[in-house]
């Protein structure tokens, strides 16, 4: 899609910005009917250019001349006369000054880029304030029915100190007329009687009274009970669902603190009834009655309490990070026996009283092994203080945590040591860690327990790769059940599951996922060309297991080899946009056919395990365009030099000797050294002569690395790989050897 047709898509206010870019000396109509040939000439290297200008501005004629024919076919006198006034203007205005015009064509492309970038910036920044906006409402919600619940029990509070009040007042009275009718000389009879009318009517008032009270406390644990269900069934579910796609390099887990802070009121709030029940049953040890609503609902009541108090605090012991090494931090869940890893508990209800009393004990594997019938399962012992005690966290919002900092793994090579019967291979084998501890409860204790998401324990930091990739495809596709079993029969995962997980795994370490130009080739290059699967589902063997496309390794193992090289040599320049990196063989020559000679871009090799990068360059011969590739360069030849400085150095010799880089443009016309520029390593200052005897010392003279390539005129034609040749090895050839003999050498050095 040209730059031209993205923008006429834009909202009108981005349009008038466009407009403003175009006046009469380079109107839009030029825009409009030369949108692709304009966008795929370089004018930025035209505006230092005369000579290129020149060229162009005569080329940009030809093309209103070809466009004014076409009109002419079509017989459109109206758009003739527009072309003529244009191709009319632009001489007057450029054709003295050729630079100027591809200065001006130069400026509105790039402004043009600004406008969209700034447009889809506006529309991800509106769509994720949509979202934003959406879970901030319902976090409302929730804390509003919390605090709604908070005030219903201070309502109910004081309904119950009016019944105190009420039945202080009635006990008084009472006791005042048993005396006083005991007195010698008494009192009239219709005084008596009269007081005891006022008892009476007083008395059906503390019923009634007593009967509010039991019936919106019944009510208010009803919508506790509502509450609950919504924090406990859906807000928790949907962080622990946030936080498995978080570990996998998904979006960062959030609102934890809201959580707690929903969880601590309702608890404060239950506290509170379970006090007032308490006053309750005071009231009644002081005054019943048959029929009294206390004596008929407190058993109830109290029971309902227990259970949502208790069900609640249960809920709310969780994983607040996952286990992890803190040598690989964007790979939880995969734990290397010997290795120390880190894990993180929280109890989301924060009540003062349970600082310093939760004591938390880790278990690996608890109740697994007994269950398992698995022959060959693993069996390990958790090595390190496997207890802690959990208490407040300093900080604004302290929450009650306990971290296990020094925890290690040790397999019981004894009694379970794995044996060749086992059905699953060790990055397959999946475990959990459990945390136990206990609170007390009306004098009764209670048990919370909360267990980790299933990892894997490797014992090779060579086999952390397939244990990732078993990370990855569980927390995709499982969100509820905890299956340790899981890959006994793994199930398959769409395409458009797998995409997002891979596009994560590079987000996560760099600025950029992957585009969809990026997510269609390797769709193509897991699924083949003709999409040998039902339903776009790829099995776990075809993305982890199975050798790709008859080479040594599989489509995980290749996609972990470029991650590396990005994360270690090539970060900047991925997070830049520079490297297209997943583009096949054909898709590229497609990109480089009709661009300028020495125009390349830079892909990831399709047939190195460990990943490795290189560059493809087209040039014209006889009118014809050539592709040249160099030899994908590996993290070893990125250790001794920077890729950047590769591109500014690299040469090639062809057949007069004469070494000369054929590298201009990356892709689609951006200048090499604008591209990579601000990445070239700095010249050193020059260094003193070195002292004959120091030489002497070393026994070395100092030397530069610089890629060079060999090109016979007999290859030149060919799209063969070019192999990289230092100047030092070249040089040295041409001083002892023939050019035929040079070839000699080269075909026995570097076979095809």
């Amino acid at each position: 899609m040209s730059q031209w047709y993205e923008l006429q898509l834009l909202d009108s206010k981005f349009l008038e910005q466009v407009d403003q870019l175009y006046d009469d000396s380079f109107p839009m109509e030029i825009r409009q009917y030369l949108a692709q040939w304009l966008e795929a000439k370089d004018w930025e290297h035209a505006a230092s250019n005369d000579s290129m200008a020149t060229v162009l501005f005569h080329d940009l004629l030809t093309q209103l001349d070809d466009q004014y024919s076409r009109f002419a076919l079509e017989n459109n006198f109206l758009l003739q006369h527009n072309i003529r006034k244009v191709k009319r203007n632009l001489q007057v205005h450029f054709q003295e000054d050729p630079i100027q015009l591809a200065l001006t064509i130069s400026h509105s492309l790039k402004e043009e880029k600004k406008i969209l970038e700034n447009a889809m910036k506006d529309e991800k920044n509106h769509i994720g304030s949509l979202l934003n906006n959406i879970i901030l409402d319902k976090q409302k919600q929730l804390d509003q029915k919390v605090k709604t619940v908070k005030s219903r029990v201070q309502e109910i509070e004081q309904e119950i100190k009016s019944l105190e009040d009420l039945q202080d007042e009635f006990d008084f009275r009472s006791k005042t007329l048993h005396s006083r009718e005991h007195e010698v000389n008494g009192l009239a009879q219709n005084e008596i009687k009269q007081e005891k009318v006022h008892l009476h009517n007083m008395m059906l008032k503390l019923d009634i009274k007593r009967k509010e009270v039991i019936n919106e406390t019944a009510s208010l644990l009803n919508e506790v009970e509502q509450i609950e269900g919504l924090l406990i069934n859906e807000e928790l579910v949907e962080w622990k669902r946030r936080q498995q796609v978080a570990c996998i390099g998904g979006p960062p887990n959030t609102c934890l603190d809201q959580l707690q802070h929903c969880f601590t009121l309702l608890a404060e709030s239950l506290q509170q009834v379970r006090q007032q029940l308490k006053k309750l049953e005071e009231l009644e040890q002081k005054y019943s009655y048959e029929g009294d609503p206390i004596t008929q609902k407190k058993q109830f009541l109290e029971e309902r309490y227990d259970t949502l108090f208790i069900t609640l605090i249960k809920s709310s012991f969780v994983v607040e990070r996952q286990p992890c090494m803190p040598t690989h931090p964007q790979r939880p869940m995969v734990l290397k026996t010997g290795v120390q890893f880190t894990v993180k508990l929280r109890l989301l209800v924060r009540l003062p009283e349970l600082n310093y009393q939760l004591r938390v004990k880790a278990s690996f594997d608890k109740d697994v092994i007994e269950k398992s019938s698995v022959k060959g399962f693993r069996k390990f012992n958790i090595l390190g203080t496997n207890t802690k005690v959990m208490n407040m966290e300093e900080s604004t919002n302290g929450s009650l945590a306990a971290e296990f900092r020094h925890l290690q793994l040790k397999e019981q090579k004894n009694t379970g040591s794995r044996t060749t019967e086992g059905p699953l291979i060790v990055t397959e084998e999946l475990h959990s860690i459990s945390f136990e501890t206990q609170f007390c409860h009306q004098s009764q204790p209670i048990d919370l327990e909360t267990t980790s998401l299933p990892l894997v324990v490797i014992s090779n930091v060579s086999q952390l790769p397939n244990g990732w990739a078993s990370i990855l495809w569980y927390n995709m596709l499982v969100s509820e059940s905890k299956t340790l079993g899981f890959f006994s029969n793994p199930p398959a995962a769409t395409w458009g599951q797998l995409s997002e997980v891979l596009s994560w795994q590079f987000s996560s370490v760099t600025k950029r996922g992957l585009n969809s130009e990026q997510l269609d080739m390797l769709e193509e290059k897991l699924l083949g060309p003709n999409n040998c699967f039902s339903e776009n589902l790829i099995p776990w063997t075809r993305f982890c297991k199975e050798n790709l496309n008859e080479k040594t390794f599989s489509f995980w193992l290749w996609i972990e080899g470029i991650l590396e090289l990005i994360k270690k040599h090539l970060l900047p320049l991925w997070n830049d946009g520079c490297i297209m990196g997943f583009v096949s063989k054909e898709k590229e020559r497609a990109l480089l056919k009709d661009r300028l000679q020495g125009t390349f871009l830079l892909r990831f090799s399709e047939s190195s395990r460990e990943g490795a990068i290189t560059f493809t360059w087209v040039e014209m011969v006889s009118n014809e365009s050539q592709f040249h590739s160099v030899e994908p360069y590996t993290k070893h030849q990125l250790s001794a030099v920077t890729f950047p400085d590769i591109i500014r150095n690299y040469k090639v010799m062809a057949a007069e000797n004469i070494p000369e880089n054929p590298l201009k443009f990356l892709y689609p016309a951006i200048s090499k050294d604008q591209a990579f520029g601000k990445y070239y390593s700095r010249p050193k200052d020059p260094s003193e002569p070195m002292d004959v005897d120091d030489a002497k010392a070393s026994g070395y003279i100092k030397t530069e690395l610089i890629s060079v390539s060999e090109v016979h005129p007999s290859r030149l034609q060919s799209p063969e790989n070019l192999l990289p040749m230092s100047v030092d090895v070249f040089g040295e050839l041409t001083r002892q050897l023939s050019p035929s003999d040079i070839d000699s050498v080269l075909c026995t050095a570097y076979p095809n």
